[in-house]
């Protein structure tokens, strides 16, 4: 027997492990399979196989969705973002100021009316800039922790909210401005952002600083990595892409209130984490993310399609993102006795 022979027959098996978006988009293809089977059995038609329903349910997503692929960079990058449903409600406040038509009588600037469309755009989107400048530099150089760092942002972002117009709803944009809500526009926003952002995390040195840091924040700094400077970076997107979350919402229903985006943050971590991402930094990615956004909305369009109570609902969401944090726990507890 040759020595060859022998080191293939002692070496230890290796199993080659399924990608863990392969795993997720398995328990998306179980999730739509036991929904369809329920379908049938309690109301007595499919759950897949009606187009207006799909499109209704990944609509329902599609804006929480652009606030999860900022939130997932935060998440990789080892923090966490608890403000920037805040920023929703706020830039929706903001931009539609700036967007209303001179033909409505009570417009927020009446000399600024019937603006571009750009020009809200642009303003909605340095608000969210400024909400993550203050959040990446107190995580950044003051050291405060990412969970009390955007939970302050996220109390006083909500109260300039409601206090911008003293709790008063803001309507009547331009055409232009409602455009971006308009139809399926909320979906083809989230596609854009996420493959571009799926490409700046896979193939940039955005993303590979992103990973570094959140896998070894020391050891990226002893490699060279400008850990303080890039974290700056990472909670400025988050937070911009919150602000263009908070206009898309706004221009879908052409109006703005201060109590929009109210828990979106944690639907869109919960996305996040059910999509793969690690709480422990370090890990995880947006097409992860992605297919964890269908999940989410397959399981919300599946409870009201089974007519299931909205508290029914709440109570089964959150031990679904209980059981994926514990699934994350387990994958980490086995890859370190692997190692």
């Amino acid at each position: 027997m040759s020595s060859q022979d022998i080191t293939a027959r002692t070496a230890p098996h290796t199993q080659r492990r399924l990608p863990t978006e392969v795993n997720i988009l398995l328990v998306l293809v179980g999730i739509a399979a036991v929904f369809e089977i329920l379908g049938w059995i309690f109301q007595g038609q499919s759950f897949l196989f009606s187009l207006n329903r799909l499109k209704i349910m990944i609509l329902q997503v599609s804006v929480i969705g652009i606030i999860a692929v900022g939130v997932t960079q935060v998440i990789i990058s080892g923090g966490i973002d608890l403000s920037s449903g805040s920023v929703v409600g706020a830039v929706a406040m903001v931009a539609m100021s700036f967007a209303q038509v001179s033909t409505y009588a009570r417009a927020v600037y009446p000399a600024l009316t019937d603006l571009p469309m750009i020009v809200p755009l642009l303003i909605g989107l340095g608000f969210g800039a400024i909400v993550g400048l203050i959040n990446g530099w107190l995580i950044a150089y003051t050291k405060i922790p990412p969970f009390i760092a955007t939970l302050g942002t996220m109390v006083t972002v909500r109260g300039f909210a409601k206090w911008y117009t003293k709790g008063q709803p803001i309507s009547f944009p331009t055409e232009g401005f409602a455009w971006i809500g308009s139809g399926m526009m909320p979906v083809l926003i989230f596609i854009l952002v996420a493959a571009i952002f799926h490409v700046a995390m896979k193939y940039t040195r955005y993303g590979k600083f992103t990973y570094a840091i959140g896998a070894n924040a020391q050891a990226a700094r002893v490699s060279g990595i400008d850990v303080e400077r890039h974290l700056i970076k990472v909670y400025v997107i988050a937070a911009m892409l919150a602000a263009l979350a908070g206009m898309v919402v706004a221009a879908r229903g052409q109006t703005a209130q201060a109590g929009m985006g109210l828990a979106y943050e944690l639907d869109a971590i919960a996305m996040a984490v059910i999509g793969g991402v690690s709480l422990n930094g370090g890990r995880g990615s947006i097409l992860g993310t992605a297919i964890g956004m269908i999940i989410f909305g397959v399981i919300i369009s599946g409870f009201t399609f089974l007519r299931l109570d909205a508290y029914y609902q709440e109570m089964i969401k959150g031990a679904i993102v209980v059981a994926a944090v514990v699934a994350d726990v387990h994958r980490q507890q086995k890859r370190r006795k692997a190692s």
